[in-house]
């Protein structure tokens, strides 16, 4: 019987990977320009689906469309967080930093529990229970579509950073930051600019995932510690490498859940990580310092 789960559970693990994935590369894009972790990664992923939650639930508006209106939201938002409280307290201290966006992830996740209890949440969307026949298994059409919508939007995030001025200073800012403003690149907009584009990639990967997930004031504790596991397993800083390891860690996810249990499905992404750091601390495609 489980011989023949076996493929359905790599191609959800893949679906939920790439989920992943997108979560990790705006929390590796802060990381490789700012050289921060940022703690509040999650919660911010957690307002953002409550954000989607109720333009559906009191406006009607499709998650997948609610993305056109969050990502700018949330852009802006992590935008003015960066620059009116996280830059403020940076006093060139980074972990200071540190502090700032850990005492952010606490007041936040806190505040939604008071605003909104523990209650567990979802949406019934009209095609909550639509699949695709892919021959070998069937997939719901949504996590399909976050599968898809997860990839383009980290192709989109690669072509900003590969083709555009904004994402060569972002990159001249991450590999030497006095040198790119002493060419008049404005540091501390770019590092702005940069929280602000990571942000809203959480945006984008709340949308995609509403559809086939749920919402609580707590959701955000598990998918930050999996973008955090995905930033390292991938490599520091490496797009590439976080976008390979989130849909490894799916897998990985997906296959524990089906042969140990559901309850049980992570740990098996903890072990990868575990053994990632004692034989390849640098991750899959990080280089050496």
């Amino acid at each position: 019987m489980l011989g023949g789960l076996l493929v359905p559970a790599v191609i959800n693990g893949l679906a939920l990977g790439a989920i992943y994935a997108l979560t990790a590369l705006g929390l590796t894009l802060i990381y490789g320009v700012l050289h921060i972790i940022n703690f509040a990664h999650g919660s911010l992923l957690m307002l953002a689906l409550y954000a989607a939650l109720f333009l559906y639930t009191l406006g009607g508006v499709d998650p997948y469309v609610a993305i056109l209106v969050l990502m700018p939201a949330f852009f802006a938002a992590g935008y003015v967080l960066q620059r009116l409280v996280i830059q403020p307290a940076w006093h060139g201290r980074d972990e200071n930093v540190l502090l700032v966006t850990l005492g952010l992830a606490i007041v936040i996740d806190n505040l939604a529990l008071w605003l909104w209890t523990s209650t567990t949440r979802s949406i019934d969307s009209r095609y909550a229970f639509e699949v695709v026949d892919l021959g070998v298994a069937f997939i719901p059409i949504a996590k399909l579509v976050g599968f898809f919508g997860a990839l383009a939007f980290g192709a989109l995030l690669w072509a900003l950073m590969t083709f555009t001025d904004l994402g060569k200073a972002i990159r001249a800012v991450a590999r030497e930051r006095e040198g790119a403003r002493l060419v008049g690149v404005r540091v501390e907009h770019i590092y702005a600019m940069t929280f602000g584009i990571g942000t809203a990639m959480v945006a984008a990967a709340a949308c995609l995932l509403l559809p086939t997930f749920y919402v609580t004031p707590q959701v955000g504790y598990a998918f930050v510690l999996v973008a955090f596991t995905t930033v390292v397993l991938g490599g520091m800083g490496s797009f590439p490498g976080a976008l390979f390891a989130g849909l490894l860690l799916g897998v990985v996810e997906a296959l524990c859940g089906l042969y140990l249990g559901e309850s049980l499905g992570q740990i098996g992404i903890f072990v990868v990580f575990i053994l990632m750091v004692l034989f390849r601390p640098t991750g899959l495609f990080g280089a050496r310092a």
